[in-house]
């Protein structure tokens, strides 16, 4: 048997060393305490002094009842900034894009859809339901909406273009901002889990959020659940307005 004399920093380097060589693949579970002493020659208190601070450093997770995991890196880092586009967020990192819709139709607008876009509650909006992928792997879905007043023919534009972007330029809108985005966590439903391949129980990240035109007025207000396993987001320094919150009532 190994000497107990490691301290916690050398058990936590050994540690980290085996997880950045890949001798310890994302989400193996690591052995159990007992064992970790006697494979990193060290007491229990420096151990579990060593795995906190992995975890703090988002190398390990801990799934309470199952045990200490080998983090996950994010897939992608999606930065989010006054000029946020999916698909150019995806592409500078070398990675495909694409999506598919779910549902589309006009309903009248709710009281809060209605205040993200500055128009009349039950105003008629275009509601569209998507997912969104990466390299073919699922990481969003979610609705977004549109005044059906300032976009009539919204949906039948989008079956001929890529992207909103372009559906916004042939309605003359040159370009647009982010006026606003405001970020929780909460519980996957199960149907979430099932579309976005995640573990049940897994968490989410929400995403709301509202365009506007270049003169301020709301062009477009969605919001998104992403995987919060496959990505991580950056908020630019110009992003105008940034809300963080923690909640567990669904979406």
């Amino acid at each position: 048997m190994r000497s107990q004399g490691q301290t916690w920093v050398e058990a936590r380097d050994r540690i980290n060393l085996e997880i950045t060589s890949g001798r310890l693949a994302p989400d193996t579970r690591l052995p159990s305490e007992p064992e970790l002493c006697v494979l990193y020659g060290t007491r229990r208190h420096s151990l579990r002094k060593a795995l906190a601070a992995l975890v703090a450093e988002g190398k390990l997770r801990v799934e309470h009842g199952r045990g200490t995991f080998v983090e996950r890196a994010p897939l992608l880092n999606y930065v989010i900034g006054s000029r946020t586009r999916f698909r150019e967020n995806l592409m500078s990192q070398g990675l495909t894009a694409s999506g598919e819709t779910l549902a589309e139709m006009k309903i009248p607008a709710s009281a809060r859809v209605a205040a993200a876009l500055d128009i009349a509650v039950e105003a008629p909006v275009h509601a569209r339901s998507w997912r969104g992928f990466a390299n073919d792997l699922p990481i969003s879905m979610g609705w977004g909406y549109h005044d059906a007043a300032r976009f009539p023919d919204l949906q039948e534009r989008r079956r001929t273009v890529r992207s909103i972007t372009e559906v916004y330029r042939s309605y003359g809108i040159a370009d647009y901002r982010r006026l606003r985005t405001t970020v929780f966590t909460r519980i996957a439903s199960e149907s979430e889990a099932a579309m976005l391949m995640l573990r049940a129980g897994q968490s989410v990240l929400v995403v709301q959020k509202i365009d506007a035109d270049l003169d301020g007025r709301p062009i477009g207000f969605s919001e998104a659940v992403w995987a919060g396993d496959r990505v991580q987001f950056t908020f630019e320094s110009d992003q105008p307005t940034v809300m963080t919150t923690e909640r567990d009532s669904d979406v």
